[in-house]
């Protein structure tokens, strides 16, 4: 048998076992907690700046200003383009933990079509700088406000901003001319200062509002917020403020400009009026037009669509895009040519059979009245319009010099100063078909632009501005549309101005100017009936320029043609004849001849500038025009 004493416990023992298990698990206590010290104190010592800053950006947020956009008035302080007050809303993609499902929620919210809905999601889904704030939806009506409102809780990272919003209140009037803004796209934004236009959404696209962008837009500035844990905005803790656009002053007359919209009737063409001394473009209209305030907030597919489809091309600006041949309103320049180069006498005749004929060719060239108007001097060519004389000139001038002084005025080039996205039209030459087409020029296109056809196009503004030469007896004063920028005066006299057209005699002036009056007040003027109670003395010129070439034998019949294919309607003049105060060109396309059809509305802009009284009445225009359509023969 074992003895019993081995079985009991040995006090002994157990003590020294748990005397060192003790001592391993305090040893192993104050290790553990050592190391949290350590760690505490290397947090809050030794990284205390680090933790700090980022604890602050947590808390607090940069948000750029944007700044507020000039406005900008007509020459007597009339408000063209204002800015309204509007809810914007806005995503920033950085804080947004789900944006497919974000979206989804606030198309639902904002209740929106389906077509609505795919552009508001592309649109989130552009080009951002990182956490900056992207515009989904601009101009939120109360409703729409009202839910987002309501269910801010589940839209992290999205905000209702309250911006102002650019407005244009003679929208369709003035569309062209001052252009209109609008979301800033992907390729803007890749060139845009980052600095100046942070929280903008809006830049301008086209007109004045683009070539005058930067002024217009100012410089945005910046401010300092708290945020809470969800990023909403608890209190503002600094701010540098923005700084405003400048205001801009046009050169044009409100007034004027809606006269000359309201004078075209809502047929095609485009009237621009100058202020021959100064260069200030007082009305510059194409119509049709159309509401510009559609393209600020983002026009829809449909309305678009309807635009871009339209035949009248209501986008298209005719005022400094639209290319016409000059016809027969070229002819006071070309006699000027003439009497430059040498080519021809003020008080030398031809005689006109009704056509001219190049040395050695059967075809002829016919006048517009098919048996001729007999002896013709420089003052009845004009007066008449006689075709024969500017034939028999062109081709003794020559393309080569008949380029180089029409271009002296201004055609072939870009003429305005601020005039953004104007044509230069053309003005042809040798060396432009050879280049074009690989032919040389032959005589008989000389003959063509003799006429102011064939080749040669021409804008209304180039039309508008070489009148305004002519007036000015060759001084030259670059066309613009700007009057003041902020308090800043903008200079008549601009650096780029080409060259004045110098004359070895004076009085070839005065014949040129005699022979434009007798088409409004001779006895054999081409718009004669235009003169009809005139209170001033007025020079103009007429022209009717081809849609299409006719036949040898043809004979243009108005009433047998498609409305598209008729003949547009032209007309330039200036006035008071002794002291020019406006310059006029009036195009009215596939309207006919241009004494019928353009001069009287070319009148009614003259007489609105210069008479104190008012404003023409449009319905006896209208009325005035049908009685004339066919009564008095001419281009």
């Amino acid at each position: 048998m074992r003895n019993p004493r081995h079985n009991l416990k040995s006090p002994e023992q157990e003590l020294r076992i748990f005397r060192v298990r003790a001592l391993l698990a305090a040893v192993i206590v104050f290790a553990l907690t050592g190391l949290l010290m350590g760690r505490l104190a290397y947090l809050q010592v030794v990284q205390h700046e680090v933790f700090t800053t980022r604890s602050e950006k947590n808390r607090v947020r940069v948000e750029p200003l944007p700044p507020t956009r000039g406005l900008i008035y007509d020459r007597n302080g009339v408000l063209l383009a204002e800015n309204r007050p509007t809810y914007n809303l806005t995503l920033v993609r950085e804080r947004v933990e789900d944006l497919d499902a974000t979206l989804t929620r606030l198309v639902e919210i904002l209740e929106l079509p389906e077509e609505e809905a795919a552009a508001f999601r592309v649109r989130s889904r552009q080009r951002q700088r990182p956490f900056q704030p992207a515009l989904l939806m601009s101009d939120l009506d109360e409703g729409q406000i009202a839910r987002l409102a309501v269910n801010r809780h589940l839209l992290p990272g999205v905000e209702v901003e309250a911006q102002l919003l650019r407005y244009y209140p003679d929208a369709e009037v003035m569309a062209h001319a001052l252009g209109y803004v609008g979301r800033i796209n992907a390729e803007e934004l890749g060139r845009l200062d980052p600095g100046r236009y942070a929280g903008t959404h809006f830049i301008g696209k086209s007109g004045v509002e683009r070539f005058y962008e930067e002024a217009l837009h100012g410089q945005a500035g910046l401010r300092k917020v708290e945020t809470n844990a969800r990023g909403r905005v608890l209190r503002e803790l600094g701010r540098n403020d923005p700084v405003p656009g400048k205001d801009l002053t046009l050169t044009l007359d409100k007034e004027m400009q809606a006269l000359a919209y309201e004078l075209l009737d809502g047929r095609r063409g485009s009237i621009v009026a100058i202020a021959p001394r100064t260069g200030e473009i007082l009305a510059m209209v194409s119509a049709p037009g159309f509401d510009s305030n559609q393209f600020v907030t983002g026009i829809d597919v449909a309305s678009y669509r309807g635009l871009q489809e339209d035949l009248d091309l209501p986008l298209y600006n005719r005022a400094i895009r639209g290319h016409y041949p000059p016809g027969s309103t070229i002819k006071p320049f070309l006699a000027l040519a003439g009497l430059a180069e040498g080519v021809i006498t003020p008080g030398e005749t031809i005689y006109d059979p009704g056509y001219f004929q190049l040395p050695n060719d059967s075809r002829r060239y016919r006048n517009w009245l098919r048996w001729g108007h007999g002896r013709v001097d420089l003052e009845r060519s004009i007066a008449v319009s006689n075709n024969t004389y500017y034939y028999n000139l062109a081709h003794e001038l020559g393309i080569d010099r008949l380029h180089t002084n029409m271009t002296a005025f201004g055609f072939g080039t870009r003429v305005g100063h601020d005039v953004f996205g104007e044509s230069a039209a053309l003005m042809p030459s040798r060396d432009w078909k050879r280049e074009r087409y690989n032919q040389p020029w032959y005589p008989g296109e000389t003959l063509s632009v003799g006429i102011g056809q064939g080749y040669w196009q021409v804008t209304p503004l180039q039309l508008a501005t070489a009148t305004a030469v002519l007036a000015n007896r060759g001084d030259w004063v670059r066309p613009r549309l700007a009057r003041r920028l902020g308090e800043e005066e903008v200079p008549v006299a601009l650096p780029d101005t080409p060259e004045d057209i110098r004359l070895e005699n004076e009085a070839w002036w005065d014949r040129v100017f005699s022979g434009m009056e007798k088409v409004i007040s001779g006895n054999e003027g081409t718009a004669r009936r235009t003169g009809v109670g005139l209170e001033y003395r007025m020079g103009g010129k007429s022209g009717t320029a081809q849609v299409f070439s006719l036949g040898q034998d043809q004979k243009y019949n108005a009433e047998e043609l498609a409305e598209r294919l008729r003949d547009h309607a032209l007309f330039m003049a200036f006035a008071p004849l002794e002291d020019p105060q406006i310059a006029v060109a009036v195009i009215v396309e596939n309207a006919g001849g241009g004494s019928t059809h353009a001069a009287h509305l070319a009148r009614a802009m003259t007489d609105a500038w210069l008479l104190e009284e008012e404003e023409p009445d449009v319905e006896e225009l209208r009325e005035a025009m049908e009685e004339d359509d066919g009564s008095v023969a001419g281009n």
